[in-house]
């Protein structure tokens, strides 16, 4: 069987809703799979407290996925086995969340001053459950409007760094995020490092307590894999990897399943449900 340790729910800005996504996985026989929601763990509250986490046909990690500060790069931190129901850890991605929201706000006014008829309403329907309300979702809905043909295009025009309708969001810095992850009894893994396109900057995050590197990732190809695996020994780094997968056709992979690691990468990052 295989595994995957990267994929996102209607919590954050992935497809599926987190019941959703756990029957995909069955389905597609995985063995492990972690819900990285992006500065969230609502996935994992609905699947617990629904009575659907822990799972017995499927292994469910506990995870999210956290934006790190830096002035030129995306940096993204992986959190591994978190305790979802940490005061300090909730507490704080209440802040980021409001913060995200203060920021979205000020995107659709930039857009709606540069001619994009948007609302604030048609973002958040779109969104659904989603707290961590991103550009992505913008982007979506610029797209359904027929303002742009695709979601690169609205990325490539007003959305990324240096773009009209851009506003820098407020993000922890990496020793934050690497402290709040293991003080929830979690581990810390450095998020697709060929996206941060800077090798000397993936060698120094390393230092700051990062305990894993995503090395499998859709994005890298064999000479990257050899080489974040090479970084992760001499490191001495748990392996991780995953399809980041969001669940819209536009983005591969479209199903679970298309992109996996073997369990025995993922079956290190595994331990019984603490919160019961």
């Amino acid at each position: 069987m295989s595994s995957d340790l990267h994929m996102h729910t209607s919590f954050s800005d992935g497809k599926l809703a987190p019941e959703e996504l756990v029957a995909a996985a069955v389905a597609a026989k995985l063995n492990y799979i972690a819900i990285t929601d992006h500065d969230t763990v609502d996935g994992i509250c609905h699947l617990y407290e629904a009575g659907l986490y822990p799972a017995k046909a499927i292994h469910i990690i506990p995870g999210i996925e956290i934006s790190a500060h830096h002035n030129t790069h995306d940096v993204h931190i992986l959190g591994y086995n978190i305790d979802i129901y940490n005061r300090k850890l909730t507490d704080q991605l209440n802040d980021v969340v409001e913060a995200r929201w203060t920021r979205f706000s000020e995107m659709v006014e930039k857009l709606r001053q540069l001619g994009y008829a948007i609302t604030e309403a048609e973002v958040l329907k779109l969104a659904g459950t989603s707290k961590a309300i991103s550009r992505s979702h913008i982007a979506r809905v610029l797209v359904q409007k027929g303002f742009f043909a695709s979601l690169n295009d609205v990325f490539m025009q007003v959305l990324d760094k240096g773009k009209p309708a851009y506003v820098p969001h407020y993000r922890l810095e990496t020793e934050e995020i690497v402290k709040l992850i293991k003080d929830a009894g979690g581990i810390p893994v450095l998020a697709h490092p060929r996206l941060i396109h800077d090798d000397e900057l993936v060698e120094s995050l390393l230092d700051k307590g990062i305990e894993g590197l995503e090395v499998f990732y859709p994005q890298h190809d064999e000479e990257d894999v050899e080489r974040y695996r090479r970084m992760a020994e001499e490191h001495h780094l748990l392996i991780s990897g995953g399809s980041d997968f969001h669940g819209f056709v536009t983005r591969y992979p479209q199903q679970l399943g298309m992109f996996t690691i073997e369990d025995v990468y993922a079956e290190k990052f595994f331990k019984p449900a603490s919160i019961l």
